[in-house]
């Protein structure tokens, strides 16, 4: 038993996964195992495994459900660290909105529409957690989570609890600038009163959207691609002819150019293929360079 293992377990006990799998915790049903797992239940343990892992210098990574994100083949070195219920609570106090990182986005988006509150509409149908939509900068139909961050409680990479005020926060188009290794355990939201009917019209409109133009019901990480600066990812890659390109266990959506869907038994590595060949058909056809909005994470 390695040091770190040692005093992971002097910690938390029989809660530490070894080779713990991580495909069936991510919404692409793919990926290899974590070295170590662990699940903490408050930020109190949350800095303790950031702060274990600090000193004996082993990465650890933050799993949230698991979606937007493409693991390895072979899996994560290091800590793989999941929230757990301790950072699933949701406060609404008068027009601020505070959601633990954990917390489904699609319930803290209900739940401001309920209260009358707007400015988190957009994001109905968004998967994933208020933590990933934090660090993503989550948007869609023109709104995104930026303006309406307040604050974010967090620990940095060695343990440090924070809070750190949304005006000092850098945002940019689906990403956010966090210091190096920062875990989020809860986000502040400033919203506006707004009519209550008004916001449910707006969400059943947005939802009829999204399951009109995107695949359902099919493993997938969400948008694969970023869309350029004026224009659409999912347009270049269906003209260039990719719509139902397969590779492996995995293609590109015939509903949605910029979805990838696991077809069943798909490897990250047939993902990462799909991906390397759309990027090069499309910088060949157009000279537009595609960035990947889907994050790889683990051991390539």
């Amino acid at each position: 038993m390695s040091a770190f293992e040692a005093s992971l377990t002097a910690r938390f006990g029989a809660r530490v996964r070894r080779g713990q799998p991580l495909a069936e915790l991510t919404s692409f049903r793919i990926g290899g195992p974590a070295d170590f797992a662990i699940e903490v239940e408050d930020e109190r343990e949350l800095a303790d495994a950031l702060a274990i892992a600090s000193r004996h210098q082993v990465p650890a990574l933050c799993l949230g459900t698991g979606t937007n994100i493409l693991i390895s083949d072979r899996g994560v070195r290091g800590l793989v660290l999941r929230l757990g219920s301790g950072f699933k609570e949701i406060q609404v106090n008068g027009c601020r909105l505070k959601a633990g990182a954990a917390a489904p986005f699609g319930e803290v988006v209900a739940l401001a529409v309920a209260h009358g509150l707007a400015g988190l509409e957009y994001g109905e149908g968004i998967p994933g957690s208020v933590g990933g939509a934090l660090i993503m900068n989550a948007g869609a139909f023109g709104g995104e989570l930026a303006p309406v961050v307040s604050s974010v409680r967090g620990a940095h990479h060695d343990g440090r609890l924070v809070t750190l005020d949304g005006r000092e926060i850098h945002f940019s188009y689906r990403q956010t600038a966090l210091p190096p290794g920062f875990v989020v355990a809860a986000v502040e939201f400033n919203l506006r009163p707004a009519d209550r009917e008004a916001l449910r019209a707006k969400v059943s409109e947005l939802k009829a959207k999204r399951a009109a133009r995107q695949p359902q019901g099919v493993p997938n990480a969400g948008s694969i691609f970023r869309n350029p600066p004026g224009n659409f990812a999912g347009r270049l890659l269906e003209a260039c002819g990719l719509k139902g390109e397969c590779i492996g266990g995995a293609a590109f959506s015939r509903q949605h150019a910029n979805f990838i869907v696991n077809l069943g038994g798909a490897r990250a590595a047939d993902v990462r293929a799909l991906m390397d060949l759309a990027c090069q058909k499309v910088e060949q056809q157009t000279g537009i360079r595609l960035e990947p909005e889907v994050k790889l994470v683990g051991e390539w």
